[in-house]
């Protein structure tokens, strides 16, 4: 099997697994609040065949291989005893949110590898990277590696608390006290005013380096991704309005141009340093973990017949305990998917005729 195709049967397998995690987080709620389930199907319709039964649902092997479907029983009549649309009010909303918020999760702990694999900064440690050629700092002695601990014994934590006293001293000699195989070195220098171009006073780079951390300990830094994305993904409407992002920035996306995006994140096969995985997978395990997120978010969006256009009709049944008709409801929701499958087919066609290309 030639790359592409490799490539290909990866991200097909990879984005059905986060359609069927969304799938099975409805399926288990419905199932803790008695909801029944008729059928939890792998792939989408037609029919292939029914693979077993467990606890009233068939699950079933379908004939387009992506993604995974629920059908409860019920959906859409109140009237069928024991049905998703008999269920209490509460528990068909936290069944509809269920899909997201598996989605959500998935994300968190795609997150939580991608950080376990390469570590957190340690953002009260400065650390130089690299030393410019004939600056003051490489005439002093200091070296890549060492790591920054004070300026004129005034200690420091942070880069920018080094930049401020850098300018404060501009054209002055100052000392640096850097740390080196754990002994103190202090060398003395002077921050030039006006440096060569690309480069800074003291003719250092300076960073955070990374410390590993468990998977277990960078669990809270995935979710805090996870809301940062979702904070962003929010925004987005709001930046449109004030001009801050442009419409031509931002665009949809089909399976094929997530599939372009993909191959090209799939294409660096470049090694970190020996005995860590492959960049390549963590460029992967990031992609997808931002796909999750997405389809999380996107799927609670007030939209008829996604899970938030259901959602928008339960708001009425839970401020003023008033149902919407089950007609007009189903009648929304058709309308709403037969629009989403024609805007689906108008973003395929575009992302044929203008590929994604990443920068």
């Amino acid at each position: 099997m030639n790359n592409a195709a490799l490539s290909l049967v990866e991200f097909v397998i990879a984005l059905s697994v986060l359609l069927f995690l969304h799938e099975s987080g409805h399926y288990l709620s419905g199932r803790l609040f008695g909801i029944v389930a008729e059928e939890f199907g792998f792939g989408y319709p037609p029919k292939l065949i029914k693979l077993f039964n467990f606890a009233g649902t068939d699950f079933t092997l379908n004939l387009i291989p992506f993604g995974a479907f629920v059908r409860f029983k019920g959906e859409n009549d109140p009237d069928v005893p024991g049905g998703f649309a008999t269920a209490g009010k509460w528990k068909r909303l936290v069944t509809l949110m269920s899909g997201s918020l598996m989605n959500l999760l998935t994300g968190v702990m795609l997150f939580a590898f991608f950080i376990s694999q390469t570590g957190t900064p340690q953002t009260d440690v400065v650390e130089i990277a690299a030393v410019d050629d004939f600056s003051p700092a490489h005439a002093a002695g200091i070296t890549a590696g060492d790591v920054l601990v004070a300026i004129d014994e005034i200690p420091v934590r942070s880069r920018q608390e080094v930049s401020d006293l850098v300018q404060e001293r501009l054209g002055e000699e100052i000392s640096v006290t850097v740390l080196r195989s754990e002994k103190r070195i202090t060398y003395t220098l002077v921050p030039r005013e006006d440096p060569p171009s690309g480069e800074g006073p003291l003719g250092i780079v300076w960073q955070n380096p990374f410390e590993k951390i468990s998977f277990l300990k960078s669990i809270p830094y995935g979710g805090r991704l996870v809301v940062e994305q979702s904070r962003q993904l929010l925004a987005l409407p709001a930046m449109l309005i004030r001009g801050e992002l442009q419409s031509e920035e931002m665009w949809l996306l089909s399976p094929k141009g997530l599939y372009d995006v993909y191959s090209q994140v799939r294409e660096d096969e470049r090694m970190y340093e020996e005995g860590q995985p492959a960049l390549a997978i963590l460029n992967i395990a990031w992609f997808f973990g931002i796909i999750s997120v997405a389809l999380g978010f996107s799927n609670l969006l007030p939209i008829p017949a996604l899970d938030g256009g259901r959602i928008l009709f339960l708001i009425p049944e839970l401020l003023l305990n008033k149902r919407v008709p089950a007609k007009y409801e189903n009648m929304v929701h058709l309308i709403g998917y037969s629009a989403l499958l024609m805007v689906m087919v108008y973003v395929f066609y575009q992302d044929f005729i203008n590929p994604v290309v990443l920068p």
